[in-house]
């Protein structure tokens, strides 16, 4: 069942990667989600290198609170150090997740904090 649904995501993850590329104009914001964290990457395709990187294993994320409440704040977290590098729109890669939940609330949170997709 598990490897079902990972091979699943794989080929999700694939068919996006085809279409969004990460500029240094427009990098990609790449969504990870595991079972305790979730993790927001700015990456510039072209060079391959990380720009700014988030998780909700930080420091400034409350550990007590819900999953949906760390993905925002993590949102917000990687959306501050964009901007303090100077990106301010990204393109949006869900990495094969659903849309929800969240991966939805890691991409409103970003939005709140004055990144553009």
């Amino acid at each position: 069942m598990q490897d079902q649904k990972l091979l699943r995501r794989t080929k999700i993850r694939a068919r996006i990667r085809k279409s969004i590329k990460g500029t240094p104009e427009c990098p990609r914001l790449s969504v990870f989600r595991s079972n305790k964290a979730i993790y927001a990457q700015i990456i510039d395709d072209l060079k391959g290198h990380t720009i700014v990187a988030a998780s909700s294993m930080e420091s400034g994320v409350d550990a007590k609170s819900t999953k949906v409440e760390q993905a925002i704040a993590v949102g917000k977290i990687v959306a501050q150090k964009a901007a303090a590098v100077g990106v301010s729109t990204v393109v949006f890669d869900r990495g094969g997740y659903l849309y929800h939940g969240r991966v939805k609330a890691l991409a409103d949170g970003a939005r709140e904090a004055g990144l553009k997709f």
